[in-house]
C-alpha cells in the first residue's frame, strides 16, 4: 500500500504508469480526486448517493459482488488509467481495490475515509446525475 502523491508523479511527471496490479492507500482531498488522472468510481449503494452526494466526476457503481461490479466497471477502464475507489467510510474500498488488482492490468487506489472523510474536511457534494450512472436519480 502507497500513497497518492508518487502514483501522481509517476502519472503526470514522468508520464509512466503506475504499478499495474498494485492498490494504493491515500487520503485525497475531494479537489485532488477532481484534478487526478483517475477513474474516480462511487462503489456506494443507490441509496447512499441521494443520501449523501457525490462527486461530480465519480461513476457510480455500487460494488454488489466482484463480477457484477467488474463487468459494469469495464466499459469505464482506459488502458492504464488507475482507479480510484470511494465509499461511505473507506471500509468497503479496501476489499474491492483488493479484487479490482487482482482482476485488472491498472492500478488501484482505496481512498480512505471515504465521502465522510471528505466532508468532515469541508466538501460539500453533490446531487448525483442519471449521466454519473444513478439510476434512482
Amino acid at each position: 500500500m502507497r500513497c497518492l502523491a508518487p502514483l501522481l508523479i509517476a502519472l503526470s511527471v514522468l508520464n509512466t504508469p503506475a504499478i499495474a496490479g498494485q492498490v494504493f492507500t491515500a487520503q485525497p482531498s475531494a479537489q485532488q480526486l477532481q484534478e487526478a488522472p483517475v477513474l474516480l468510481v462511487d462503489i456506494r449503494q443507490p441509496h447512499e448517493w441521494i443520501e449523501t452526494g457525490v462527486l461530480p466526476n465519480a461513476v457510480l457503481l455500487p460494488f454488489d459482488t466482484p463480477d457484477t461490479f467488474l463487468a459494469a466497471l469495464r466499459p469505464h477502464l482506459q488502458p492504464g488509467q488507475p482507479v480510484a475507489l470511494i465509499c461511505r467510510t473507506g471500509s468497503r474500498t479496501s476489499r474491492a481495490a483488493r479484487i479490482l488488482a487482482q482482476q485488472l492490468d491498472v492500478p488501484v487506489i482505496d481512498v480512505q475515509g471515504g465521502m465522510f472523510g471528505l466532508m468532515d474536511a469541508g466538501y460539500t457534494p453533490e446531487r448525483p446525475t442519471r449521466a454519473q450512472g444513478c439510476t434512482i436519480c
